[in-house]
């Protein structure tokens, strides 16, 4: 699973707004590691893949966008909802020649670019009937009515574009997760449905047991509780659990000094707990429940702290959390073992997807079959009319063996001597048995017939 970093202190408001859930996308480094070097002025900080389509198009917009003082002013003062609602993108008429031309070329590149894909697409289909303006029209982060400007609607298309696919990101993650569950479970049932009576048995009260050896870890605290927090206090940051202080812990845990605790950095705060319940030498562990109960954590944390709904959390935000009777008297957490992931039904309409799926294959995979007889056949028969041919060549050349005609070179054609050359040994006689040449001008008469009757 792809997932996000920090971003720059510079253009955090573009980011907020552009990005509400860049931050919310979640990346694989080793959340153990909680404290990281200082963030320096000015330094640039390297983003992973967001995981969306047009992630390098989008970065380096808000890149050129930066380099505008106007635009970079605008957004100091612009709230999230002017930036949403397309307010802040006719501020765009208002940057240098200079920033509009690389806008201009950014968005020629990327028509480009997709111009190739749906290429690409429509060569693997064979089909030459598709509508190349219709499926330009599924790419809904630029206008590609107009390919060689970058427009105003074209920044508002585009924030638009990624503030909804980002937001719809935990919702893809958490369907994912339960397509993964059920597969297992179905993998399983299909696995002992291959056992006799008594393998099958041990195979269940092994599941059984490693279930219940799963399920026996300590208690996780409530995410976001005190209790939670000290712990990280105590045992992550190495600080007397007598000396918590919030607003200190909010410091310590802003990696970057950006003056907000992103959804990232909130998740680095839950790896103590996910140890009590998840390892990996274990067995009966699964590293991807892990991940999703990492992010059922952060999702109940922002939902609770996160106020105004922009995915990042500030001071504020925080210190009034920690005012609340939910963080001292936190109800209990459950986790992923102690609840129903899934129904019969929803299992039941799984696995007939599943067949459903496995019915086309098995029909693409028949028809690829005779495909390939058929070929096979074709093949055949080219081989043996080419043996026919061949054996037609070597019986004429036999019978011109028999007749005493020259024989014909391979491919049965005979071998014409070009005019003026001679093999060796067949050099022309000459008058009167000489082996001189004739003089030049000489005309040689000809040759004297013996049997000739003169008159």
């Amino acid at each position: 699973m792809k997932r996000l970093s920090v971003l720059p202190q510079q253009c955090l408001l573009l980011m907020t707004c552009l990005l509400m859930a860049l931050e919310a996308v979640p990346i694989d480094i080793d959340k153990t590691k909680v404290k990281a070097e200082g963030h320096v002025e000015g330094e640039k900080v390297e983003n992973p893949d967001t995981g969306l389509y047009y992630d390098e198009y989008l970065r380096q917009v808000i890149d050129v966008l930066e380099t505008d003082k106007h635009f970079r002013e605008k957004l100091q003062t612009a709230d999230i909802e002017e930036i949403k609602s397309g307010k802040l993108s006719r501020e765009l008429d208002l940057v240098s020649h200079h920033v509009r031309t690389r806008l201009d070329e950014l968005k020629r590149q990327e028509v480009a670019r997709l111009r190739m894909l749906i290429k690409a697409k429509m060569d693997s289909v064979q089909d030459t009937g598709i509508d190349h303006q219709a499926l330009l029209k599924q790419f809904e982060h630029l206008n590609h009515q107009n390919p060689d400007t970058f427009e105003p609607k074209d920044l508002d298309m585009l924030i638009k574009a990624a503030t909804s696919d980002l937001e719809n990101y935990d919702k893809t993650r958490h369907e994912e997760f339960k397509k993964y569950e059920m597969m297992k479970e179905h993998e399983r049932r299909e696995y002992l449905k291959t056992l006799d009576e008594e393998k099958r048995k041990k195979e269940e009260s092994k599941f059984e047991e490693m279930k219940k050896k799963h399920g026996d870890h300590p208690k996780v605290h409530h995410p976001g509780s005190k209790d939670q927090l000290k712990e990280v206090w105590e045992e992550a940051d190495g600080l007397d659990p007598n000396e918590f202080d919030p607003k200190t812990f909010f410091k310590l845990h802003d990696v970057n000094n950006d003056g907000f605790l992103d959804e990232q950095e909130l998740e680095a705060l839950f790896t103590k707990e996910l140890e009590k319940v998840y390892d990996p030498k274990n067995e009966e562990d699964d590293m991807v429940e892990m991940e999703e109960e990492r992010l059922r954590m952060r999702e109940h944390v922002m939902n609770e702290v996160d106020i105004n709904k922009d995915r990042l959390v500030t001071l504020e935000e925080f210190l009034r959390a920690t005012e609340k009777k939910e963080f001292l008297e936190p109800d209990s957490w459950e986790t992923l073992d102690q609840q129903q992931l899934f129904t019969e039904e929803e299992l039941k309409e799984f696995e007939n997807h599943i067949s459903q799926q496995e019915d086309e294959l098995r029909k693409k995979a028949e028809e690829l079959q005779k495909q390939k007889e058929e070929l096979q056949r074709q093949h055949d028969q080219l081989q043996a009319q080419k043996q026919e041919l061949q054996q037609v060549v070597k019986q004429m050349e036999q019978k011109k063996l028999q007749q005493g005609n020259p024989p014909a070179v391979p491919g049965g054609e005979l071998k014409i001597q070009p005019p003026g050359e001679h093999k060796a040994g067949d050099a022309p006689q000459h008058p009167a048995g000489g082996d001189q040449p004739l003089p030049p001008g000489h005309v040689q008469e000809p040759a004297v017939r013996t049997d000739q009757v003169h008159p």
